[in-house]
């Protein structure tokens, strides 16, 4: 599943495509896919709007429109992004396509058709985006903003990252690559972490999503970028996907342990 730093890539990739470019038509091919409203009344809504900023909330990507309205886009497992232009013929799982005023047309592909799609008016957020906690890059995460987010839980400290309520936009790629540089094992309870330990794993959090959107994220499988690319941070990661290789740090092997229904990787020396 695309985490923060692949849908801001996809969001960087994007966003001079999008931007300025008036919607012309919208085609839904599969209609379970728009969450809201139903695609007849979506395609009534967008068609004539302005695109006019593409922002990023977690792992939401945000269409914003010249109405102050904002359509949103989960890419859960499998989506992918791209603005094509009309005639190349489109890829067998298009489901969601707007077409724009220069002859190119914005698509968005989903093999297993569990992406969403919804459009909400200025001043009617969803409850899904409302009850994001912090970006993890923004200025308002702070160590102190962190502490106050773990206190009061229980959690495994990987479950907390997991938990979009508390820190928007991570997943498992980059909790257990987090965890590894703060050196903290991922199954300790999250009211066990001592205040130099949470400020080593804030430091951590936006260390390995500020790398991967440098090397444009992570592809293990489905991932592109908004032009078709995948990423290139698969080959500098520490202990996701390395079950059995020699730790980075001291040579022990990488372990992995099934954990909440997620693959976890840790070191059990480093982080022991």
């Amino acid at each position: 599943m695309p985490e923060l730093p692949e849908v801001e890539t996809i969001r960087i990739t994007l966003e001079p495509k999008l931007i300025g470019r008036r919607i012309t038509g919208v085609f839904v091919a599969l209609p379970k896919m728009i969450q809201h409203p139903t695609p007849e009344a979506l395609e009534t809504l967008l068609t004539g709007r302005k695109i006019t900023a593409m922002d990023r909330r977690g792992k939401y990507l945000l269409i914003r429109l010249d109405d102050a309205a904002t359509l949103a886009i989960h890419l859960r497992m499998t989506g992918q992004l791209t603005v094509e232009e009309r005639d190349l013929p489109p890829k067998k799982a298009t489901y969601f396509t707007l077409g724009l005023d220069n002859g190119t047309e914005f698509r968005f592909n989903d093999v297993r058709k569990f992406g969403k799609v919804f459009y909400f008016e200025c001043g009617k957020v969803p409850v899904s985006l409302m009850r994001l906690g912090p970006e993890p890059l923004s200025d308002e995460f702070t160590p102190e903003r962190l502490k106050r987010s773990f206190a009061g839980h229980r959690l495994a400290v990987k479950k907390a990252l997991l938990n979009q309520e508390i820190i928007a936009g991570i997943g498992n790629i980059y909790a257990d690559e987090a965890l590894f540089l703060a050196k903290i094992l991922p199954f300790r309870p999250v009211n066990s972490l001592k205040d130099t330990e949470i400020e080593a794993l804030y430091h951590a959090i936006r260390q390995v999503l500020t790398e991967s959107i440098r090397h444009r994220g992570t592809t293990k499988r489905d991932y592109r970028d908004g032009e078709g690319h995948p990423g290139s941070y698969q080959h500098h990661l520490r202990v996701y996907g390395r079950k059995g290789e020699p730790c980075p740090v001291c040579g022990s092997p990488i372990s992995k342990h099934i954990f909440g229904g997620r693959g976890t990787h840790f070191c059990p020396v480093c982080q022991g």
